[in-house]
């Protein structure tokens, strides 16, 4: 991928990036490793073309498929909140890739993300530009979310980017002792976002923000 397309230019240059990097300190996130990604990743090659204009604004966007880009204010919270102060997690199974920008996040964060998709278009078109952008610690699976990845867990830590109405037990199963998982839980329009670590067989668990998520669905499209 050219230069230029990852520099970009006008409402998509680095200055853009460090206004809403700024936005995103006003509002409350401190974590320094989460902010320097956000500042350095090119959101606008995560939107279609006629979006790149908007894509350091501080909002969802639509990537098609009924899906969203997430807001940069909720990337930059549910990553801190999945890294907690300590050390960042080594393996992290990430639900719902969607078009890849909180994928190329956490890769940048952690040693290797466990990516599941259930819309086969959205995933092909991920990890081609993944490829692209020369993210190598990126392994995508199709399929249903609520199941997770078993062949590969457990995961130090899970991000969930859509929102089923409680917590899935094969998700819980899949977290590692000591691990974390961050994930909005509830009905449409009125969801947490819910942090759960695990201690032995004792979970710990957390609300955070409303948040507004798509609804975690079964099976593949």
């Amino acid at each position: 991928m050219k230069k230029a397309s990852l520099a970009g230019i006008g409402m998509t240059s680095l200055r853009t990036r460090q206004r809403l990097v700024q936005r995103l300190r006003e509002k409350g996130i401190t974590d320094n490793r989460v902010l320097a990604v956000i500042e350095s990743t090119p959101r606008h090659l995560f939107v279609d073309e006629a979006l790149g204009s908007r894509a350091y604004e501080d909002t969802a966007l639509p990537i098609g498929h009924n899906q969203t880009i997430s807001q940069p204010y909720l990337v930059a919270l549910m990553t801190s909140l999945l890294l907690g102060e300590g050390t960042p997690p080594a393996r992290v199974l990430e639900i719902g890739t969607g078009c890849g920008y909180q994928t190329a996040v956490l890769a940048q964060l952690v040693d290797t993300v466990y990516t599941v998709e259930r819309i086969a278009a959205l995933q092909r078109q991920t990890t081609v530009r993944l490829f692209q952008l020369r993210v190598r610690n990126v392994r995508f699976h199709l399929g249903d979310g609520l199941l997770g990845w078993p062949e590969h867990a457990p995961y130090d830590g899970i991000l969930v980017t859509a929102a089923p109405p409680e917590i899935p037990e094969p998700l819980l199963a899949q977290l590692a002792d000591g691990g974390r998982m961050v994930i909005p839980v509830g009905a449409r329009n009125l969801q947490r976002l819910t942090v759960v670590t695990r201690s032995g067989e004792q979970l710990e668990v957390t609300q955070h923000d409303e948040v507004n998520f798509v609804p975690l669905l079964r099976g593949t499209d």
